[in-house]
């Protein structure tokens, strides 16, 4: 594992800070709103939450570029095996971290929580699926020619599916564009997202497809600093294909908005372009200044050296607070930051205070993860 952080330092460093990150804008504490930054865009524009997911799909990517380089080696059933394998896996993993905790009270006592009303996509499932639709592509597409076409036909494919399919006088709207009809039909309601108040699953079938250019950029963008080496120039090339990216982006959202919720194709080319210029900036103050005084990537690597039960731990132990009852009407989550957060720092503030107290705990599990060298892949 050593070598591979002094390969690719940086790599775990943004891996770190996305996880740390994405935790803290999923556990606000109660009893106040959280900061606007700190909360995904309504519907169209852009906010510093909106950039996790993309980010560690990115992430995703750029790891690829590393662990592909076994596949030079293996015959092609061998290699889809170990795909499919890790897709389903990770599939699996994020399908049942949404039935956690199986059952639930009924007036009748303790039942199994019925499969019928389970969300089926998710976080973990985008990654899982993107990951196999990015990898198939770059395997059986040698050419980097026919990658990017490919990732230009899904981005505009998936602009045109939407004009096509979607209601003609609101093909962007949350319940009228292509991408909840098809969720709909397919899936139901019941296995939908409905954190909107309504069905709506942000992470459904349709807007997955421009999702996949999140990580043929991240593992282009690895495999690029892998060819051409850590220097100024790289580091000058990545920012300037972020910069173009992000100027693509704000061109396109004149007619095609920004929305992380319907995962729009500028939407993807703005946090690609951000996250270009966020790891070319680590590069530099990592990899070239050595700027690591107090050994202050050590806090962001512990928890990228192992993104994915670090994340189940975050999602599945704030799970457990909601379920723990403390006087009969109050959970223990609601309860810790009514008696304490709230107290000591009122509003967003300790809404805040919460969320990063709840990241450093998880971090503590990386840590000791990390200590007694456990590193759980799939």
């Amino acid at each position: 594992m050593e070598q591979a952080n002094n390969r690719f330092l940086s790599l775990d460093v943004f891996r770190g800070l996305t996880i740390c990150f994405m935790i803290i804008v999923n556990t606000g504490g109660s009893g106040a709103t959280p900061f606007a930054p700190l909360e995904h865009a309504r519907w169209f524009g852009f906010t510093p939450t909106d950039l996790v997911f993309p980010s560690f799909l990115f992430a995703v990517g750029n790891a690829m570029s590393f662990s592909q380089k076994k596949f030079i080696d293996m015959a092609t059933g061998s290699i889809l095996l170990t795909i499919f394998k890790r897709t389903a896996i990770i599939f699996l993993l994020g399908y049942l971290m949404y039935w956690f905790p199986f059952v639930h009270q009924t007036p009748n006592g303790i039942a199994f929580a019925p499969i019928s009303h389970t969300r089926i996509f998710g976080v973990l499932q985008r990654i899982a699926l993107c990951y196999m639709f990015a990898s198939l592509i770059i395997y059986f597409f040698k050419s980097t020619t026919a990658v990017i076409i490919i990732s230009v036909i899904l981005l505009v494919g998936y602009w045109a599916a939407l004009l096509q399919f979607g209601d003609s006088a609101a093909p962007y709207g949350m319940l009228t564009n292509a991408g909840t009809y098809l969720d709909k039909f397919l899936l139901g309601d019941n296995h939908l997202y409905h954190g909107e108040g309504v069905a709506f699953d942000p992470e459904g079938i349709l807007s997955t497809f421009p999702a996949i250019v999140n990580v043929i950029c991240g593992y282009f963008a690895g495999k690029f600093i892998q060819e051409k080496g850590k220097g100024y120039e790289t580091i000058a090339k990545l920012m300037l294909f972020g910069a173009l990216f992000i100027f693509i982006a704000l061109f396109w959202n004149m007619t095609f908005p920004i929305a992380k919720k319907l995962w729009s194709s500028p939407f993807v080319l703005l946090t690609v372009g951000i996250d270009l210029l966020i790891i070319s900036s680590l590069i530099y103050i990592v990899e070239i200044l050595n700027f690591n005084k107090g050994n202050w990537t050590a806090f962001f690597t512990t928890v990228g050296k192992n993104p994915l039960p670090v994340y189940l731990f975050s999602e599945l132990f704030v799970v457990v607070l909601y379920l723990i009852n403390v006087d009969g009407k109050t959970n223990l989550f609601d309860w810790v930051n009514k008696v304490f957060f709230q107290v000591v720092a009122p509003g967003a503030v300790g809404s805040l205070f919460f969320a990063v107290s709840y990241m450093l705990l998880c971090w503590c599990f990386g840590k000791i993860l990390d200590k007694n060298k456990i590193y759980l892949r799939v």
